[in-house]
């Protein structure tokens, strides 16, 4: 008996497969590594970037929690309002800070998030 035979396999292989192949080279992140002053310069610049951010979110978030005791001091009236059976300054200083903080610091790690997202972007091309 003899058996059917199907198609043969070939293996396909390119001619260079044991040739070494050539290390992508990014001149910026090389500058980085060898911190040479072009390297110096580049991260630099993104500490400076950073810190104009962290600035910026923590400056926002002092202005806009540390106005609620002014708020309580300028107007006394609103020292004796009470709301969901809590009085307001207690509501907003012990409930609504936690919120406010949230969302300043997804701000500022999706900001920080997107600052690095570019700074590696233009140390590649570079």
């Amino acid at each position: 008996m003899t058996t059917p035979e199907g198609p043969r396999r070939i293996r396909v292989t390119s001619p260079r497969t044991s040739a070494a192949r050539r290390p992508i080279s990014h001149a910026g992140t090389r500058e980085i590594d060898e911190q040479t002053r072009v390297g110096e310069v580049y991260m630099n610049s993104l500490i400076q970037s950073q810190l104009r951010l962290a600035l910026g979110v923590i400056g926002a978030a002092v202005v806009l929690l540390g106005s609620l005791p002014l708020l309580f001091f300028l107007v006394p009236a609103t020292r004796t309002v009470i709301v969901l059976g809590l009085p307001l300054p207690w509501l907003l200083l012990g409930i609504v800070i936690y919120p406010v903080v949230y969302i300043a610091a997804r701000i500022y790690v999706r900001n920080a998030e997107r600052i690095e997202a570019e700074f590696t972007e233009f140390v590649g091309r570079k």
